[in-house]
């Protein structure tokens, strides 16, 4: 494990030593679940960025053509 030297502002550390008091963990703990949090949405977001690019719009189009053309249950209507 690593150490870092890190500078919040006062109000982001404030927040940060109340919210790790509710959820009952360390401030660094709750800084390192925060950092894991946003690493994992920005991977997943390249991810699908490049996955997008490999597709085909004739293989999607091919794809929906399966479905079958019928009123949703009443379960899943809006």
């Amino acid at each position: 494990m690593s150490t870092l030297s890190l500078r919040l502002p006062d109000s982001l550390h404030t927040t940060a030593r109340s919210l790790a008091k509710q959820e009952h963990v360390s401030i660094n703990q709750l800084i390192a679940t925060a950092v894991a949090e946003k690493i994992s949405a920005l991977m997943t977001e390249n991810y699908l960025e490049a996955r997008a690019k490999r597709g085909k719009r004739r293989d999607f189009d091919a794809v929906l053509a399966k479905v079958p053309d019928v009123e949703a249950d009443e379960k899943d209507r809006i």
